[in-house]
């Protein structure tokens, strides 16, 4: 076989053969400095390394898309970073590099463009009293449970409190067209009760709020991440193989997130160092970044993910700022060779500030799913030395999206 298609046995051998001559992945605890990037095997499997590893305590505070899962970010760190250093992330999308940095006593900086983000980071690495959050959470939800009632004959009292809160009713389009209307008197109430009342931890409030949100839409379950159009009758989900029926109250995802968000904040808090955390909303190709060691961060996608509009719910709900107008490479430009071009242009202008504000020889790790290679280009325009690439074969098996794909760990270092 090898003389009849040779060319087809040298591309498998590239995408394949890589990992599969590799005995074991590479447990991130074993990585030092030391550490050779071709001894690095990062194809894990899901006996590997399952999904409650790689979503372990406060990273599945809120589902987002796009993310790199933990463990591949605590090998470069572990490799390039050292305790007390800081490093940056100005794509810092759900804070999964500040995160793990902070497991690791490394100082962490993360940017983005994305207020949502922002919110979301924040709430992932703040420092909390475990047992205010607690009770907070605890009595913020029990509060909705009370005044937000689904029988008709407890109407009255939803008015008048929701008089005295000053609660409105829904004032946009979308929260009208994507929620039944008991759905959407629990999720006003519980965020006027955020407004209304005096708590510490507000922040982590709107994420259980709007993670959910996201969950009580009115659409199939499997078409969570980007519904189509609101789902009003029962339906075939191809995600349970049976009948299901459209969600028609929050209350019990508002329960369920609520539980699961003090376990996770309590899990994260004994694992968490003294390390500075810094989260920043703004646009990192205009930034000033302070001084750090290095760069870990995984780029937007280019033509692929609004990230903006898998979050649409949150920004409705919360009054966010939309600055989707601002992302790069965005879904709605395509990828086409003018999308590219300006996708190169921009991730070029944020590692080019990125590299003023770190002494020579440090690294920039960038984690990329680079089909239409233009990594190697940014490298030479930006003029860094490239230490090494590193491939890595990612089986992915979240909701429909079960299709196989490839990234890339780009390591340079500035001259």
């Amino acid at each position: 076989m090898s003389t009849l298609f040779p060319d087809l046995l040298t591309n498998v051998e590239k995408k394949v053969g890589a990992y599969a001559r590799k005995d074991q992945p590479t447990d991130p605890r074993q990585v030092g400095p030391e550490t050779p990037l071709s001894k690095l095997n990062l194809n894990w499997r899901e006996r590997d390394l399952p999904e409650r590893e790689r979503t372990k305590h406060v990273h599945r505070l809120h589902p987002y898309l796009g993310k790199f899962i933990p463990q591949l970010v605590e090998i470069f760190l572990r490799k390039y970073f050292k305790a007390g250093q800081t490093v940056l992330d100005p794509f810092c999308g759900c804070g999964t590099t500040l995160v793990q940095a902070n497991e690791l006593g490394v100082n962490s900086v993360g940017y983005d463009i994305s207020i949502f983000n922002v919110l979301l980071c924040t709430a992932k690495t703040q420092k909390y009293d475990v047992q205010q959050v607690r009770r907070e959470l605890l009595d913020i939800v029990e509060s909705v449970d009370t005044i937000a009632p689904a029988r008709s004959n407890q109407r009255r009292l939803w008015e008048e409190v929701r008089e005295r809160l000053a609660l409105s009713e829904p004032d946009t389009e979308y929260l009208r067209k994507w929620y039944a209307p008991q759905a959407m008197r629990e999720l006003m109430a519980y965020r006027r009760f955020i407004d209304a009342r005096d708590y510490k931890y507000k922040d982590l409030m709107r994420v259980v709020l709007s993670r959910s949100a996201r969950s009580a839409r009115m659409t199939t379950h499997f078409e969570l991440d980007f519904p189509k159009k609101p789902q009003t009758e029962p339906y075939w989900c191809h995600k349970h193989s049976r009948t299901c029926v459209p969600t028609t109250d929050a209350g019990k995802f508002l329960r369920r997130y609520t539980l699961d968000t003090i376990r996770r904040v309590q899990e994260f808090g004994k694992l968490r160092t003294t390390a500075r955390v810094r989260v920043v909303h703004g646009d990192s190709r205009a930034a000033r970044f302070p001084k750090i060691d290095g760069v870990l961060t995984s780029p937007p996608y280019v033509g692929l993910i609004d990230y903006h509009e898998q979050h649409s719910y949150a920004y409705h709900l919360l009054g966010l700022e939309d600055a989707r107008d601002k992302e790069i490479g965005p879904a709605s430009d395509g990828y086409a060779e003018a999308a590219r071009e300006r996708y190169m242009n921009d991730v070029t202008a944020v590692f080019a500030r990125c590299l003023q504000a770190m002494p020579k020889h440090c690294p920039l790790v960038v984690i990329a799913a680079d089909r239409h290679h233009l990594y190697p280009r940014i490298a030479r325009m930006l003029g860094v030395a490239v230490e090494g690439v590193v491939e890595r074969h990612v089986n992915r098996r979240t909701g429909m999206r079960s299709t196989e794909f490839f990234e890339s760990i780009f390591v340079w270092r500035k001259r």
